[in-house]
This record gives structure tokens, sequence and C-alpha cells, in this order.
């Protein structure tokens, strides 16, 4: 079976909505959850290469602005403004940055599930792109939407992912030392995974007897 292996050439990173007045609707995940995910796959995108498109609504939304902690990791990456459509694609200069980076594949996550996800997937599959969904950087206002979302996107041969797995599969190996940091960096995202790194860290730094920080 040939399996398509993700890499920055053939990727592309499309994040929908991630904005601050639709946290309170979310309930398929925590905001937390939801935050660390999007900031992950932006940290990935800028990491590694990948052309990485960035898609709210109307400038001066009243519903609220990109989530701080994406914003922060973007600095001057630009943001794109549609309007009020619920399809991406819908809007021309979206559909016009993803044609321009060549890339036939593009990895879709944000808000909602069933929602603006839902519409810019079925969009993009229309336009003959592949998609991967990022399941734990998309949610919904409901478990059930959002596994029926899901449901239905793998129906259509949309493949689910998670974030450290895309991640992983750009960094393909520990051994991999140019883009390590950043690597952590976007495990960090995981608390579990930020304080493995540390103790990693303070065992390294004491078997060069250096000092150990505190975390």
């Amino acid at each position: 079976m040939d399996i398509e292996v993700r890499t920055p050439e053939n990727t592309c990173i499309v994040l929908i909505d991630y904005v601050s007045g639709f946290a309170p609707l979310i309930a398929s995940q925590t905001v937390a959850e939801n935050v660390s995910g999007g900031r992950a796959l932006a940290q990935t995108a800028l990491a590694y290469g990948i052309p990485l498109i960035v898609s709210v609504g109307p400038e001066h939304d009243p519903r609220g602005v990109l989530y701080p902690e994406i914003a922060e990791v973007l600095a001057d990456h630009r943001v794109q403004h549609r309007g009020l459509s619920f399809d991406a694609f819908e809007d021309q200069e979206f559909a016009a940055a993803v044609a321009a980076t060549g890339r036939r594949h593009l990895v879709i996550a944000g808000l909602m599930s069933d929602g603006c996800v839902m519409h810019t997937t079925m969009s993009a599959l229309r336009r003959d792109y592949g998609v991967s969904i990022v399941a734990d950087a998309t949610a919904s206002t409901s478990v059930t939407a959002h596994h029926t979302a899901m449901a239905r996107f793998t129906q259509l041969g949309v493949v689910p992912r998670t974030w450290m797995s895309l991640a992983s599969e750009f960094q393909k190996s520990y051994a991999n030392t140019e883009t390590l940091t950043e690597y952590r960096a976007v495990q960090a995202n995981m608390p579990g995974y930020a304080m493995l790194n540390a103790t990693l860290g303070n065992l390294r730094n004491l078997a060069a007897n250096k000092p150990v920080e505190n975390q």
C-alpha cells in the first residue's frame, strides 16, 4: 500500500476561526485544549517551513479576536479576513492563497467541526484537495456534534490526525537536531510533555556537570 508521507513540500496547514468569541461555545473539548492544539499547529507550520493560512471572519469582528496564544506565535504572519461566509473557499483571496502554495493536501483545524471547518473541508474536497482534519485541535458545541462531523469526514476519505502525530511526522526523529528545539516547543503544548522535557533537560545538565535549572 502506498501511503503518502506528510512533508513541507506536499502539505499546507489551514487554521479556521480560532477567535475568542467562539470559545464559550466549545463543549467537545476544553478551551485550553483547543487553544493548545491551534497554537501547536501554528508552531509546527513555522518550524518546518510549511505554508500556513489563517482565516477568520470580518475585520473588527464583534465575536472577538484571534486567540492571543496563537497571535503571539504568528507575530507578523498574515491573518486573512474573509467576511461572513461559512466556507472559506467562497472568499477569493483565501482560495487564491491556498492555490498559490502549490500544495494539494490541506491539514485543517479550527472551529466549529460541524460549521466552518465542515463547509471549508467539503469545498476543498470538491476542488480535489486531499484533506486531513486535526481532531484534537478542532471542536464544536457538543461531543455529539464533533463526533458526527468527524464520522462524516472519514466517510468522505478525510484523514483524522492529532497535532502531535502531525508534528512527529515532520520531525521524523530525535536525531533530527536541526528542528529539535522547535519540536520540543510544540510538544510543550501538552503539559505532560513539557514536564518530561524539563526533566530530560535537567538530566542532560547533570550528565554535563551543569547547574540544574529550576522549572
